[in-house]
């Protein structure tokens, strides 16, 4: 009687031990798939791109003005400008996600990958746009609100929808939508356009061409197999590379204009020259070599060249 009864109790220990342990398994699952989630959802925003959209943003701001900068407009327009570009990002994995599952480097995307559903990424990008133009349009002003809706519309719909299949000057067409930030941010904090800030657009609008298409060579096969008319596609390999060449001159000649009207001095100059010579040698390996790997390191250094540009502009401005 008295074994029966402790083998109950035993029995009885052990189901609670085993429960708890269930339990305890269950919230780590749950716990570690919430975790899960935020990652994908994150990667619907491509960080990496908003993070350098948001440090020419930020390049506008400073130049609008010899001043200190107002912390609403500042804070705010930054955070608007975010949520809005994260936004395209997002509408971008959505419409392109039958193309996404075709090609080799977006094939693990969240969207082909089966990670999220379509209408969550709807719902998800819906919700940024929203607040986003909510916020720049009630706490920042109506300009920046409707000129950064604007290029939403441009990058999420004009170019992903229609450009991107219809023609190979697709990302030259819309690459006015890419450029928009430092506008935005000079918007942002003055409420009006100046012709400075259209330079900076310009600078970005250039640079757009040869960083997307040393890409695109090398991603050839992918654009082709998911039938997409990028340069190297439909007018072949060398011309592309010759094409990058002649954008990087133009380039480096545009990113001297803000001397030339007086916004930037020797620092930036300096900065300039260098950045210019580096991305035109590096296009200029790409064409008289057959190097396979040279066309992402040309793509790197694109990245790198637009970032350190846009640090010196910062740089002169504070310290000339």
């Amino acid at each position: 009687m008295i074994k029966s009864h402790l083998s109950i109790e035993a029995d009885s220990i052990q189901s609670e031990s085993i429960q708890a342990e269930i339990q305890s398994q269950t919230r780590i699952e749950s716990d570690t798939s919430l975790r899960s989630q935020w990652k994908v959802y994150l990667t619907l925003t491509k960080p990496k791109v908003i993070a350098l959209m948001l440090l020419t943003a930020v390049v506008g701001m400073c130049l609008s003005t010899n001043g200190v900068l107002p912390w609403q407009p500042t804070l705010f327009g930054l955070i608007g400008i975010g949520l809005m570009a994260s936004s395209a990002a997002a509408f971008n994995h959505l419409i392109d996600r039958r193309i996404d599952g075709i090609m080799a480097r977006t094939h693990k995307r969240p969207l082909p990958s089966g990670e999220i559903k379509a209408l969550h990424v709807f719902t998800f990008a819906l919700t940024l746009g929203i607040s986003g133009f909510a916020l720049l349009y009630f706490v920042v002003n109506s300009l920046t609100a409707w000129l950064t809706f604007a290029s939403l519309i441009g990058y999420a719909v004009i170019y992903t929808l229609y450009l991107k299949r219809a023609t190979p000057q697709n990302i030259v067409i819309a690459g006015i939508a890419g450029a928009m930030p430092p506008l935005l941010g000079w918007t942002a904090i003055t409420g009006e356009l100046h012709a400075n800030a259209w330079l900076l657009v310009m600078i970005i609008f250039i640079w757009t061409p040869p960083h997307f298409w040393a890409l695109a060579i090398h991603r050839k096969d992918d654009y082709a197999r998911a039938d997409i008319p990028m340069l190297p596609v439909t007018h072949g390999v060398e011309y592309t590379k010759t094409s990058v060449l002649l954008y990087t001159v133009l380039l480096a000649l545009v990113c001297l204009l803000p001397v030339l009207v007086g916004m930037s001095g020797m620092i930036y100059l300096s900065v300039s020259l260098v950045l210019s010579a580096g991305f035109i040698h590096s296009a200029w390996q790409l064409k008289v070599t057959n190097d396979s790997t040279q066309a992402m390191q040309t793509f790197k250094f694109s990245i790198y060249h637009l970032m350190f540009l846009f640090a010196a502009l910062l740089l002169d401005h504070y310290l000339i």
